[in-house]
């Protein structure tokens, strides 16, 4: 492998598109036919992000739900890579720039936010869908579109705290990691 393309992806998971492009999608996924539904927390949002990221996990999730394992469709060098590392927090997976990239969103428009209690709603706008519509279509997302369906489909009915307990089940070996170590599943 040479050094412009170990270079190119570490631009690539530096850059803020890439991530914000990825949430999109999921939002989209997560916001129902009429595209009305909020995810209901950012924990929330981090750990069914957590299942796009890691696709191997998604495997295992949709194998304990029921789920279609084969229509995750997970290549053979996804298998033993991710795209971007999280680690392991309080609540689990996660990565310390959501709240940048929610800033962004709602920053341009394509998200809104509030909250309910101590719960923040995220909820695509009518130029959010568009574009996550837009992004979702593109062939180069095909896979982070289909996926994010299937998380929804498994996941996106727990509440927070349940998809956290969930995760924890499901892959006892982050419960083991010390709290700000990286995830390599």
């Amino acid at each position: 492998m040479s050094l412009r393309i170990i270079r190119a992806a570490s631009q690539a998971e530096r850059s803020d598109d890439l991530h914000v492009a990825r949430m999109l999608v999921l939002l989209l996924a997560a916001g129902g036919k009429k595209g009305k539904k909020t995810v209901e927390g950012i924990t929330k949002l981090a750990k069914m992000d957590f299942l796009l990221r890691y696709p191997n996990c998604l495997e295992r999730v949709l194998k304990d739900t029921g789920g279609d394992i084969a229509s995750a469709d997970v290549k053979p060098y996804e298998r033993n890579t991710v795209e971007s590392k999280m680690i392991r927090f309080r609540y689990g997976p996660w990565d310390g720039r959501y709240r940048r990239w929610i800033g962004i969103l709602v920053a341009k428009g394509l998200v809104s936010t509030y909250a309910k209690g101590r719960t923040v709603h995220v909820l695509l706008t009518d130029p959010g869908r568009e574009i996550a519509d837009a992004i979702a279509k593109q062939p180069e997302f095909a896979d982070i579109s289909n996926r994010s369906g299937l998380v929804v489909e498994a996941v996106g009915h727990m509440s927070a705290t349940r998809l956290k307990e969930f995760v924890y089940k499901e892959f006892p070996e982050i419960v083991n990691l010390r709290w700000g170590q990286e995830i390599e599943l």
